[in-house]
């Protein structure tokens, strides 16, 4: 092999752009399906819920408008009655059953949340929080 020869650059050249493309196109899908999936709606509600019990006082009912949430749970076959759970001062939200995103709160409160329905057993986009005084067992 003799060096100089124009044909190594030529391959040395569509090997890197080849690469580049694949790394680019890979960069896309990823930022495609995090931008419009259920991963960032998950995390912003969690946040938002545990804020919300946070600064809640006992006996208190909070009303959530979580209607974007019921649109990729009915598109990812996810029950909308399971998708947002409370455990251990955790608030947990799963929009498309892959195990979603948990977030902590403090307030040491028992808090537990229901779907809303309308007369027609239709689900409204919306979850009953209430707050109580916790147990002491």
């Amino acid at each position: 092999m003799v060096v100089g020869k124009r044909g190594d650059i030529l391959i040395e050249n569509v090997v890197f752009i080849i690469l580049n493309l694949a790394f680019i196109s890979i960069l896309v899908v990823f930022l495609l399906n995090q931008g419009s999936g259920a991963g960032i709606l998950e995390e912003s509600y969690s946040k938002q819920i545990s804020l919300l019990v946070d600064s809640a006082k006992p006996e208190m009912i909070l009303t959530v408008d979580m209607s974007e949430g019921l649109k990729i749970s009915k598109k990812n076959n996810q029950p909308f009655s399971n998708i947002l759970k409370f455990d251990s001062h955790k608030v947990s939200v799963d929009l498309d059953g892959k195990g979603g995103y948990e977030y902590h709160y403090f307030n040491d409160v028992s808090v537990s949340g229901y779907p809303e329905k309308t007369n027609e057993e239709e689900y409204t986009g919306k979850y009953v929080i209430t707050v109580n005084k916790k147990d002491v067992n």
